[in-house]
């Protein structure tokens, strides 16, 4: 299993909803997650909209985001999600910044 983390950046001003929209993820989007091998995912946000992401899959994060990219229900909360997001314009699950992991307490 590799695990991965990731940065993203959203809008401060909206991290209120961003907040409530995560409290209550569609239910087949987290199938979807699951059928794509994403395991113990994990959100963590602070007050100035840095986004921190950590995920175990049994590939690299581009096989998982591949494998997402298959999902239809991906592509309507990446929509959803897009006004968040402050970057490049695309959806905000290519424009993870992979951070590389230095040390693991197993």
């Amino acid at each position: 299993m590799n695990r991965v983390g990731f940065t993203l950046k959203i809008r401060p001003e909206m991290a209120a909803e961003y907040r409530r929209h995560h409290a209550a993820v569609w239910p087949e989007m987290l199938d979807a997650l699951r059928r794509a091998g994403w395991h113990n995912y994990s959100l963590f946000l602070r007050e100035d909209g840095t986004l921190f992401g950590y995920v175990e899959t049994p590939a690299g994060l581009a096989d998982a985001r591949a494998a997402m990219a298959s999902e239809p229900v991906n592509e309507r909360w990446q929509a959803m999600m897009a006004p968040f997001f402050e970057g490049s314009g695309l959806p905000a699950d290519q424009m993870m910044d992979e951070i590389e992991e230095v040390f693991h307490l197993p």
